[in-house]
């Protein structure tokens, strides 16, 4: 009879079926993923004396299934990129392990869905599916979001596959660039505001503050004020940290009443960004006492009014001078006197009685000519009459009738 075993240092043992046969079965569990070989020896001996024994070497594989998901090597992940980064930047990259065999541990990496800042978060980052490595797919600003989180999944290409995944929070850095933005003054060069300073203020009075903000932040978003010019550099002082202008000694009545001055607003970025505003002051107890306030306005300002000034002036006298020409050459046409007469008419001066008038025409006649005017009575109306000349001899028993024959014969010759 024979009897077979086995070493003990195996999750095996043998099991008699019928005479001289033997099963082998397994006492627990088989995990390739831990002991993927075995090589088990298995004894046989017999019952005679002596007895004789040999042995055999069985060589055992273990077969994988799919029942390992891949696992990560880090809880999270964390990736950090400065603002304004070039877009396919690497970021980070994550890895999983997959202790299964062959295509049961292939591991591919992929992002879940969601949304980053109301978009799309395949618009902001993108993954190596073989590498696990990522990039960022655009550029980031620190102003509109500081930090988000995305999913990385891993896959295995198992039979079922499984997987897992991994949370990535993504921290962008600040860089210095945003200049400060001044609140008050206004930056406007179309606006005109002004402070007013009263003539009893003494040294240390507070007289206005500029007040500037900048969207960086940590050391970007220190802002340092300073004057860099005034009408009176030793009046006025300004708070370096708060912004706020002060009078350094007592107001005289010799300083100007109109001061300007103009303020610098710097930031600690490297490098740093700087703004500049202009801040008008007004000495003066009461803005009544200030006869112009436009003359402290911007020089180019002014030119520019005074130029459509002039051209406007000049433009409205042209047109004036043209209207009033057309006007008077209208007026003179209308009113030049019409000749009575194309000929000449030469009318020989003759004594008159002494009712009657002789006028001499020096006007717009050609050739002097005479003629009376004289009134009947009873007569509303004056009668002119051309005339020819008589002596004393005419003016017998019948000449008043041949001097009014040749009055008619004048008559019919002239139009008037």
């Amino acid at each position: 009879m024979v009897r077979c075993s086995i070493q003990q240092n195996v999750p095996f043992k043998l099991v008699p079926s019928i005479k001289n046969y033997y099963s082998l079965v397994t006492t627990g569990q088989l995990d390739r993923e831990l002991v993927s070989d075995y090589n088990i020896t298995i004894s046989a001996t017999d019952e005679g004396s002596p007895p004789l024994s040999s042995s055999k070497t069985v060589h055992l594989s273990v077969a994988d299934i799919n029942d390992n998901p891949p696992v990560f090597e880090e809880q999270s992940y964390s990736a950090y990129v400065t603002e304004n980064n070039k877009p396919g930047s690497t970021l980070c990259s994550v890895t999983a392990r997959d202790p299964d065999w062959r295509q049961n541990g292939t591991v591919i990496y992929s992002l879940l869905p969601g949304e980053v800042n109301g978009a799309s978060v395949s618009s902001y980052l993108s993954v190596n599916g073989d590498t696990g490595v990522i990039h960022a797919v655009r550029s980031f600003d620190y102003e509109q979001f500081k930090n988000f989180k995305v999913n990385v999944m891993a896959r295995d290409n198992g039979s079922p596959p499984l997987s897992s995944n991994v949370t990535v929070s993504v921290f962008i850095s600040d860089v210095n660039d945003n200049s400060p933005q001044i609140l008050y003054p206004s930056s406007d060069r179309n606006s005109f505001m002004t402070e007013l300073v009263p003539k009893a203020a003494h040294g240390g009075s507070l007289v206005s503050k500029v007040i500037a903000v900048d969207a960086d932040s940590g050391q970007n978003a220190w802002l340092s004020y300073q004057i860099v010019s005034s009408t009176d550099p030793g009046l006025f002082t300004i708070g370096v940290h708060s912004g706020e202008i002060r009078t350094q000694r007592d107001i005289s009545e010799s300083d100007s009443m109109k001061q300007n001055l103009v303020v610098a607003v710097k930031d600690n970025g490297q490098p740093p960004l700087s703004a500049t505003c202009s801040m008008y002051l007004i000495i003066s107890d009461n803005l009544a006492e200030v006869t112009e306030l436009k003359d402290i306005s911007h020089n180019d300002n002014s030119k520019l009014t005074s130029y459509l000034i002039i051209a406007l002036v000049s433009v409205s006298t042209f047109f004036l001078t043209f209207i009033i020409i057309v006007l008077g050459v209208r007026f003179c046409r209308r009113n030049k006197p019409r000749l009575l007469f194309d000929g000449a008419v030469a009318i020989p001066s003759a004594y008159l009685p002494p009712n009657y008038s002789d006028v001499d025409g020096t006007g717009t006649l050609r050739s002097t000519y005479n003629y009376d005017a004289y009134l009947t009575t009873g007569s509303r109306t004056s009668d002119f009459k051309f005339v020819t000349s008589y002596n004393d001899n005419t003016l017998d028993s019948s000449g008043r009738r041949l001097w009014t024959e040749r009055l008619a014969v004048l008559s019919n010759s002239f139009i008037y």
